[in-house]
């Protein structure tokens, strides 16, 4: 691919029309493409096939915003074989007016158009007058990235309306181009979001902030232990008890408050204003999927989380240390971590026994939405490896934790030639390794 055919194609990203061309050193093109009410999207003017691809937006806040309050947005185009990018975004409220302001990012990538109701005349840069109040935020012929493969990110910030203008929603157009003269590879995607201002006491999710609960991981499993993190998720704090279990079964609801991963409910085990335990279903899809939770009718933004077939995680003590026992469960751990507690370290040739989740599906497949029946040993299909000291342990066995949910026994034998001390542990399953930084403390 020559140089030249590489910028021909960020220039034809930079000017959607010709009458533009006045604009296509600085990478300006004409308002009004960006797929809002009563407007065109980039198809217009660039001839597109079929794709693979996305335009998404990062909301710091998810589906809600607070008047006045600024949030910084990135924007990403993914498409793996195109290597130059564009768009354009604006944000109307019902009525198809304006919705607040948009702030270009510093490196140069993004910049502002204003335009008139009739799309007739525009300038760029400026501030938006009620002559000109429609506002869009996209590319410049920086932000192309003539030659950037696969993806790119466009950073910019947004603040909304000083009041509560109702559900105020964001069109985007975007280009994905193929780096050729012709544009005939060119994908163009479409997108909108809509955001709201959230009722009192409505339930909101922190981006970022569904994750394993031993580790704070981003991934989960199936039928793991997931955290589900935010503000107004509950109006009480306690865990589940005997009186939540109906014939057995593990609770869908507690004290009003319910979650949704993927559409599916999972079982919850603990409630707070600011953080909820859950177990995951059991057949939630792989891959990125919603989280919803209800707090007694009102429902939060969703959430994101990355469902895979094992995510392997060891629970902890005090942050730092596996959790483990032998198998008279008998704690493993340095001598006095927890007051008026009897811990011993382990030795080389002990048996350990460590406590996870994450592990993947067992066999045989246990009841679902019930703790784990003690009639049998539901081994773990897959089983796991452990380093501890950078040095592979013997991995007597693994198993799903009779009388418990989601939780899985691990039995591993402590390897010779380890030096005494705190030594760093991990655990695999598959592909999926548990993050480090937790310990075991060997004592010989």
């Amino acid at each position: 691919m020559t140089r030249n055919k590489l910028h021909l194609a960020a220039v034809a990203i930079a000017l959607c029309v010709a009458q533009t061309a006045v604009y296509g050193a600085s990478g300006g093109a004409d308002s009004g493409y960006s797929g809002a009410p009563g407007e065109q999207n980039c198809a217009f003017c660039h001839s597109s096939s079929s794709g693979f691809g996305s335009v998404q937006i990062a909301f710091v806040n998810g589906s809600f915003y607070t008047p006045g309050a600024k949030q910084h947005l990135v924007l990403t185009i993914t498409d793996a074989p195109e290597q130059a990018w564009g768009f354009q975004l604006t944000a109307r409220t019902g009525s198809n007016n304006q919705a607040g302001n948009f702030i270009p990012g510093g490196e140069g990538f993004t910049r502002t158009v204003c335009a008139d109701t009739a799309l007739k005349k525009q300038s760029l840069d400026i501030a938006c007058t009620s002559a000109l109040p429609l506002q869009y935020i996209q590319h410049t012929l920086a932000g192309a990235r003539i030659g950037q493969k696969r993806s790119a990110q466009f950073e910019f910030d947004w603040t909304p309306p000083s009041s509560d203008v109702g559900a105020i929603t964001f069109y985007m157009s975007a280009v994905a181009a193929d780096g050729t003269s012709s544009g005939a590879g060119n994908h163009v995607y479409n997108q909108r979001y809509t955001l709201t201002v959230p009722l009192p006491n409505q339930p909101q999710l922190s981006k970022g902030g569904t994750v394993n609960a031993a580790n704070f991981d981003s991934a989960v499993s199936p039928g793991s232990w997931v955290t589900v993190q935010g503000t107004n998720l509950a109006n009480s704090t306690r865990p589940w008890g005997a009186a939540d279990f109906v014939s057995n079964r593990l609770p869908t609801t507690l004290d009003g408050v319910s979650v949704m991963i993927d559409g599916k409910p999972a079982y919850v085990s603990y409630v707070s204003p600011t953080q909820l335990n859950v177990l995951a279903p059991s057949n939630p899809s792989l891959g990125i999927v919603n989280v919803v939770v209800t707090n007694n009718g009102l429902l939060s933004n969703p959430s994101t989380v990355t469902v895979q077939t094992a995510a392997p995680a060891l629970f902890a003590w005090s942050a730092k240390y596996a959790v483990a026992t032998r198998p008279d469960f008998s704690l493993v751990a340095p001598v006095a971590l927890f007051p008026n507690v009897t811990t011993k370290p382990a030795q080389p040739g002990d048996i350990v026994i460590l406590w996870a989740t994450g592990l993947g599906p067992a066999s045989p497949s246990p009841a679902v939405g019930v703790f784990t029946p003690s009639d049998q040993l539901y081994s773990v299909l897959n089983l796991p490896t452990v380093l501890i000291g950078g040095i592979s342990a013997q991995v007597i066995g693994a198993a799903l934790a009779p009388g418990y949910a989601g939780l899985y026994q691990i039995a591993v034998k402590i390897p010779d030639g380890l030096a005494n001390g705190d030594q760093p542990i991990r655990i695999q399953s598959g592909s999926a390794q548990s993050p480090a930084g937790l310990l075991l403390t060997i004592q010989q």
